[in-house]
């Protein structure tokens, strides 16, 4: 099994790297929609609500104990809905411009996945690296340059509706990843600073970030940068209170005011795998990555040690979604001159001198 594990994860045949191709997309495709469902459970429990609770199917029903628990707890609600959205019908606004109105989806959705298969979740024995990608050492900037490619899909979704509220939420969309993009740039560079050791290889990379915080999470040495890409990753996600090319108060539905059904569905799941991938960014960058905590030891050895470093991942992942939730319910959400008075008269000066301060720093330290 552990000879199977590591063909799949390192080799480089062709079958291989379509198996981990499929499995991006599935993995991708089941995180989006079980966000979907925490989101509308975690919503419901802020609320005071019960949220879905009633999806039923006679293969599940007959289960006992767990089926009732499936039942309840709303986890056949995310197959419900993706196959709701899969057998909608899809009509085809004759209004549009066809064809950047169907590939706009799909610009959305491709930098999301390519994203997700560069993703360090962990570290084998071996010292390889787990990655769906094979010996995948990338930096940080590209994580960056990909992420920010979806908004073409917000552009050129806006563009082709031939609609005004379409179009203000793409202009919207696009002037807030530019403005709140600097900000997030110059944040990481005190990271970068702290991590980067001479001679090192690719001293830019998500891995090297991850083995520097062995003795104190990021978070901790650097709380100011930490907030500004907290801040910017809401931002970059187009998540509540920073939904300005949505907002449905004032645009209706923004960009994707005139979809519906299966491409809806892949502005849906982009949105979500943006959120995934922002959030990995902000664990591996300050909060250790796959490390439990700085001052307990490793759980176990060899392989169940990976094991469990995978799954603490993933445990901060689900954390930081529900997160993302809560501030959702619990900040109202910003006029877009707000927004961009945040972006650039707030978080930008403030990176700025938090960058010169840890100049100083380093300098004086040096």
């Amino acid at each position: 099994m552990e000879q199977l594990l590591k063909d799949f994860l390192l080799s480089k045949a062709w079958y291989f790297i379509a198996a981990r191709g499929l499995t991006a997309i599935v993995i991708l495709m089941s995180i989006a929609a079980y966000a979907v469902l925490l989101e509308r459970k975690a919503s419901a429990w802020i609320q005071g609500r019960v949220g879905p609770n009633r999806t039923n199917h006679p293969l599940i029903a007959w289960i006992p104990f767990l089926g009732t628990f499936l039942q309840k707890g709303g986890f056949i609600q995310p197959a419900a809905d993706g196959l709701k959205f899969l057998f909608k019908e899809d009509p085809l606004p004759g209004h549009v411009r066809k064809t950047t109105y169907v590939l706009a989806p799909i610009v959305a959705l491709a930098p999301a996945l390519l994203s997700l298969v560069m993703l360090p979740f962990g570290r084998l024995p071996t010292g390889e690296v787990i990655t769906l990608c094979p010996g995948a050492d990338i930096g940080v900037l590209f994580m960056f340059a990909i992420s920010s490619l979806g908004v073409y899909g917000i552009a050129l979704a806006g563009w082709s509706a031939n609609s005004k509220y379409p179009f203000l939420g793409a202009v919207r969309g696009s002037a807030q990843l530019i403005s709140y993009e600097l900000a997030m740039g110059l944040s990481v560079l005190t990271v970068f600073l702290a991590t980067a050791a001479p001679g090192q290889d690719n001293p830019l990379s998500l891995v090297a970030m991850v083995d520097g915080q062995q003795g104190a999470w990021n978070v901790l040495c650097h709380p100011v940068a930490a907030l500004i890409f907290l801040i910017c990753i809401f931002a970059e996600a187009n998540r509540h209170p920073f939904d300005m090319p949505e907002s449905e108060t004032d645009l209706v539905g923004g960009f994707h005011t005139e979809y519906g059904s299966f491409k809806f569905g892949l502005f849906f799941v982009a949105e979500y795998g943006h959120m995934v991938i922002g959030s990995s960014l902000f664990i591996l960058m300050f909060l250790g990555g796959w490390h439990f905590l700085p001052w307990l030891p490793t759980v176990g050895t060899g392989y169940v040690a990976a094991l469990f470093g995978a799954a603490w991942f993933f445990a901060k992942l689900v954390a930081f979604l529900f997160f993302f939730v809560w501030v959702r319910w619990t900040i109202p959400r910003f006029r877009y001159d707000q927004v961009m008075r945040i972006g650039w008269r707030v978080l930008l000066p403030v990176a700025v001198l938090n960058l010169l301060a840890y100049f100083l720093w380093y300098a004086i330290k040096g």
